[in-house]
């Protein structure tokens, strides 16, 4: 989508003989952060780099330490996870609630001790995650409140607000798969706190706020101009893309019709951009082997919880049964802005003709 767009942008930064650090990534970073709502936007190499980061300067702003907690879905994808755990600090597993597959704020209270410094919400599948609860919980107990917005480029607040500039930082990726994706990997900070923002920008730089001086044992992860040059391209038809997503799942939503489906609550438009579109079913492996011989293709998300990952072994014997219920149940189907209206009815019928019997011959 987009491409001659595309090609003359990519064309513009290779004729221009500057890839790094330049003006598309000045422009791209302006551009964002008007989009999203924030002061600052820090582009970098990757999600998972725009996590790793945020933890690493609150830790060199003195607001964390290593040892200190930090809340974490037991549903995520293992970024989340990996960059709190990078930076030495402790990731403290809460169940999701099962309609809205999201952190379940009803019970965040209850695993907050001591050494409790934040909460990292998750904005999974492209669905609001963030809550008034969330943002009181985390104010009474004075908790860092950090997004990691990966999968929700777009996304609103009940109120308005642009997911992303509702904590006080957010991670975002750029993976190409992304609602707003680049043509590699890439991935941003974005925050309205300047020392945040300039310690992160040092530390994806070396550590170096000046040339050949480094204040930081940094590491490199920038975001290459000609990223940054497809990336304002492609957002100026985000809302556009976004919009035709919501039109296919509403497809989704009222053509399904299957007591073997459970389909996740449905949220108000504007707080869901549906990266990908997840239903439930107790017989996934049948519901995915049935519409693959239908010629459909579809994807598990995820099909191990963090908690049950080789590289977290003092967590494998712990119980999360709400997130291994999704994450043993969970198939996304195929999504997206480029899918037809004659493909998503295809799906839905194939769908909607799995039964219990097709369970029978898996």
């Amino acid at each position: 989508m987009h491409r001659d767009e595309i090609l003359e942008a990519v064309d513009a930064v290779v004729r221009s003989g500057w890839y790094l650090q330049g003006e598309q990534n000045a422009r791209f970073e302006e551009e964002y952060s008007s989009f999203i709502g924030t002061k600052y936007t820090v582009g970098c190499a990757n999600g998972l780099d725009a996590l790793i980061l945020i933890w690493r300067a609150y830790i060199e702003m003195g607001l964390l330490k290593p040892g200190d907690e930090v809340i974490v879905p037991s549903n995520t994808y293992i970024a989340t996870i990996l960059a709190i755990s990078e930076n030495g600090l402790k990731p403290v597993l809460v169940e999701p609630r099962i309609g809205t597959l999201e952190i379940n704020d009803s019970i965040i209270a209850d695993s907050i001790t001591e050494r409790t410094k934040a909460v990292c919400i998750v904005h999974l599948y492209g669905r609001l995650a963030y809550t008034e609860s969330v943002e009181r919980i985390c104010r009474e107990h004075n908790l860092l409140l950090v997004e990691d917005n990966a999968q929700a480029h777009g996304c609103r607040s009940l109120d308005g607000r642009r997911t992303g500039s509702l904590g006080n930082a957010a991670g975002h990726s750029f993976y190409p798969g992304k609602n707003l994706g680049a043509l590699g990997d890439g991935g941003a900070v974005t925050t309205d706190d300047k020392e945040l923002a300039d310690c992160v920008r040092a530390l994806a730089n070396y550590g170096s706020q000046k040339k050949y001086v480094f204040r930081y044992r940094g590491r490199n992860s920038r975001l290459d101009e000609i990223n940054a040059a497809v990336l304002r391209v492609k957002l100026k038809y985000l809302d556009e893309d976004n919009d035709r997503r919501r039109a296919v799942a509403s497809q989704y939503v009222s053509g399904i019709s299957n007591p073997l489906i459970i389909m996740p609550e449905r949220l108000p438009d504007p707080s869901n951009v549906y990266h990908l579109f997840p239903v439930l079913c107790p017989y996934r492996d049948a519901l995915q082997l049935h519409l693959k011989e239908e010629g459909i293709g579809t994807v598990i998300h995820y099909p191990i919880p963090p908690h049950r990952q080789e590289c977290y072994p003092e967590w494998n014997k712990l119980s999360f049964p709400v997130s291994e219920r999704i994450h043993s149940q969970e198939l996304s189907l195929p999504f997206g802005p480029a899918i037809t209206d004659n493909e998503v009815a295809r799906v839905i019928a194939a769908v909607n003709s799995f039964t219990e019997l097709s369970e029978a011959k898996k």
